[in-house]
């Protein structure tokens, strides 16, 4: 054990420093989907965003600056596009990148109208908003690289700003292509001995115009990434980037060497033309105001990494074990590189977890709301010190919400380990979970059906994105109600990973002796064999349809006294051809009944009690899309009693609900 122990403690602190190189808060490529609204699967929009997705990378390679634009269709169904590389990226790479780029974002933002994609090579957005002639930065994003300065911080600071700014202006006033490489040199014996830079806008800005667009960035870097070895913002206008690490190609445009010895007599910036660019001198007033606060930064940041390193020797000398090594966990650990957060910075997003900001407490730890110095508002699940369980979901949720990148699925943020502390950090969803509002007689009359319908169909498409498109295929398990959230937007957003399980591609179901889970939302043969997969979740699914729709809740037949639960009920409507008389009543009327009765009729399908006869969420997807797609007839569900008298399978999954 003691072996075992010093092993995962080697590997935690090789984790940590990797997760000090990397980026917070969210997987390559980086994606912003929009909010003006959404399209159907076969609709003009789909359309005509498939033409643009066919002309963009086509038009982009032909162009000298590699930066194209395009326009189809007509209001309101028309979609504006702008692409563009970055200006070290050649024309293979770049149209290479663009295509990728239109197949990952169609995903990640699925039917969004508008929504834009990040990588290093190459930038998309598109929108039924028309804003080709706009100079707004629209859909902006900043990632900062976590690794401190340590070594004369306020000296790198200054020769970064000076640097970004050098570049920026180089990149507005001095490059047709709007585009400007840089490079920094402080010395040799320095922590880090260069930086290096990177601005660009799009080339049909004015050079006043781009001058403007990079200033208002650069305006965020001291609040973003102050003692950071590395950061960029991200824009569909313009963008900029450093690294203590080479990250362009070719030829370097902007070239800065510090003094020696920074002091506090500030100097005239000097800068002459040089070979193929321009030279500069760090103003030396930069240094000497940002000195004095730079070194209180420096000592709370030592002071952190302290209380971190106790905690590794604790975990080094065996005193604490909260997992076991394997190979498996070594996985999820590298998975979540990019995603640690210290905890001092959690407890002031949290107000120190105080009981104000608690969002709701369940059976693995409690939730609180926070911001982040960036403005984000986060909401962190610490899970509790003393459940066993917990420490499993943590992990599971770590190896798969960090892979998961969809418009219907939560966001996680970030994940701290300090401390004996175990919080994972997830975006904040401000209408919290569905079954707050559905199964609440007064809050469930905001959701009049366009809401109810547009939830269905995000959460259809969530979980089709989790069993077929996404690089994994994901089992959850535990839908419900309770794990889905809305954000402001009435958009559903599936939550909590921690019982699902992953498959492989020609695997098609699982067994397990220990059903964990929560009756009602179980498909029979999970609950009385064990038996899970993707037709599980279609199962749960099609009980929250038919919630959704009723407004009820599905009793839980083997612990309740009612002799009927919400699938006989149903089910019993429907065969009496009264199934109008289901439908949740605070609706009241203006919608499509056939719409209603289509979902309904989607819902049996999928709780039907063979899971052969369950359809695939790709085709609950189209049914749902589309009201020209026929509909075979449902059969009985069976996992409870009807009113005549009581299923065979009620003891048998009574009984392992016992064990």
């Amino acid at each position: 054990m003691a072996h075992r122990a010093g092993c995962l403690s080697m590997l935690l602190t090789a984790a940590v420093v990797l997760l000090a190189l990397a980026p917070r808060g969210a997987a390559y490529p980086w994606q912003v989907c929009g909010t003006t609204g959404n399209f159907t699967a076969n609709s003009t929009y789909q359309a005509n965003l498939d033409a643009v997705a066919a002309a963009l990378p086509r038009n982009i390679s032909s162009s000298p600056d590699l930066f194209a634009t395009a326009m189809v269709g007509a209001v309101p169904e028309q979609v504006s596009a702008l692409a563009l590389c970055r200006g070290d990226a050649n024309a293979t790479e770049c149209s290479g990148c663009l295509a990728t780029a239109f197949q990952d974002v169609q995903n990640m933002c699925a039917y969004d109208k508008d929504a834009a994609i990040y990588y290093d090579p190459c930038i998309l957005y598109y929108s039924n908003v028309p804003f080709l002639s706009s100079v707004d930065n629209a859909a902006s994003t900043s990632r900062v690289n976590l690794q401190n300065v340590t070594s004369d911080p306020g000296r790198f600071n200054g020769m970064v700003a000076a640097l970004v700014n050098a570049t920026a202006d180089y990149a507005a006033h001095n490059s047709t292509r709007r585009y400007a490489s840089g490079e920094a040199v402080l010395d040799r014996e320095s922590e880090f001995p260069k930086v290096y830079s990177w601005a660009q806008c799009t080339p049909d800005l004015t050079p006043a115009q781009c001058g403007d667009c990079l200033a208002a960035i650069i305006a965020k870097l001291p609040r973003l990434f102050t003692n950071r070895i590395g950061g960029r913002v991200l824009g569909v206008r313009c963008s900029y980037r450093y690294e203590v690490n080479p990250f362009l190609n070719g030829l370097v445009m902007v070239h800065l060497t510090a003094p020696p010895i920074p002091t506090a007599s500030p100097p005239a910036a000097a800068a002459a033309a040089a070979g193929e660019g321009k030279d500069y001198n760090v103003p030396r007033l930069v240094l000497a105001i940002l000195l004095p606060t730079i070194a209180a930064l420096v000592l709370i940041n030592i002071l952190v990494w302290l209380c971190f390193w106790r905690r590794m020797e604790r975990l080094r000398s065996g005193a604490t074990q909260p997992y076991s090594s394997n190979s498996a966990e070594s996985e999820n650990i590298s998975s979540v590189e990019s995603m640690l957060i210290d905890i001092s910075t959690l407890r002031a997003a949290t107000g120190c977890f105080a009981e104000r900001n608690k969002l709701g407490e369940g059976g693995f730890g409690a939730v609180y709301k926070g911001t982040l110095p960036d403005g984000d508002e986060i909401a962190v699940k610490r899970l509790s010190k003393s459940s066993a369980q917990g420490v499993g979901e943590l992990k599971n949720e770590l190896a798969l919400v960090a892979k998961l990148q969809h418009k219907n699925l939560v966001r996680l943020v970030g994940v701290c380990l300090e401390q004996e502390e175990r919080l994972l950090v997830y975006e904040f969803v401000p209408n919290r979970s569905l079954d707050q509002i559905l199964f609440d007689a007064d809050k469930r009359q905001q959701l009049d059906w366009g809401k109810r319908y547009k939830i269905i169909n995000g959460i259809a498409r969530g979980l089709q994105y989790l069993h077929e498109d996404s690089q994994l295929k994901v089992v959850h398990r535990d839908l419900k109600a309770s794990n889905i959230l809305l954000d402001m937007n009435m958009n559903p957003k599936i939550s909590d990973f921690g019982l699902a399980r992953l498959f492989g591609r020609d695997q098609t179901q699982g067994v397990t002796n220990l059903v964990i889970g929560t009756y009602g939302y179980m498909s029979p043969e999970y609950a009385m064999r064990g038996n899970y997969s993707l037709k599980s979740d279609v199962f749960s699914f099609g009980v929250m349809v038919l919630e959704i729709v009723t407004g009820k809740k599905n009793n839980d037949c083997y612990n309740s006294l009612q002799s009927e639960d919400l699938l006989t009920l149903v089910w019993e409507q429907w065969t009496a051809r009264a199934v109008s008389e289901a439908v949740d009543p605070v609706m009241g009327g203006g919608f499509s009944w056939s719409d209603v009765m289509r979902c309904i009729h989607i819902g049996l399908l999928c709780v039907q009690e063979n899971p052969a006869d369950r359809p695939v969420m790709s085709s609950v997807v189209m049914m749902l899309g589309s009201d020209t797609v026929s509909l075979r007839a449902p059969s009985k569900p069976a996992f409870c009693a009807s009113s005549g008298g009581t299923s065979s399978g009620t003891s048998t999954a009574a009984s392992v609900q016992g064990k």
